[in-house]
């Protein structure tokens, strides 16, 4: 199944924190460049505009929304159905 991925990106400070812990590679920070439209894989004006989030690629192991110092990313899929979550909370 796959599993969405919901960012604030009026919060998210461009910190890559989350594409670097992802162990699948599902996500992908970048700004676009205003004249060519090409991707800019560095926080541009101190943000990053874009983040691109691959479903087929996740495994909904969560360590994104942990690697998250802003709290600005959630994290949905089979659990909210009844089954147990993937992302364990911390007690």
């Amino acid at each position: 199944m796959a599993f969405a991925l919901h960012i604030n990106m009026e919060r998210c400070t461009g910190c890559n924190n989350c594409v670097v812990a992802c162990p699948v590679d599902a996500l992908e920070l970048y700004t676009l460049d205003p004249v060519t439209d090409e991707k800019i894989y560095k926080v541009k004006n101190g943000k990053a505009t874009v983040l691109d989030f691959n479903a087929e690629l996740c495994a909904g192991c969560g360590v994104c929304v942990k690697a998250c110092p802003y709290d600005v990313i959630q994290l949905t899929g089979r659990w909210e159905t009844g089954s147990k979550p993937l992302v364990e909370e911390e007690a």
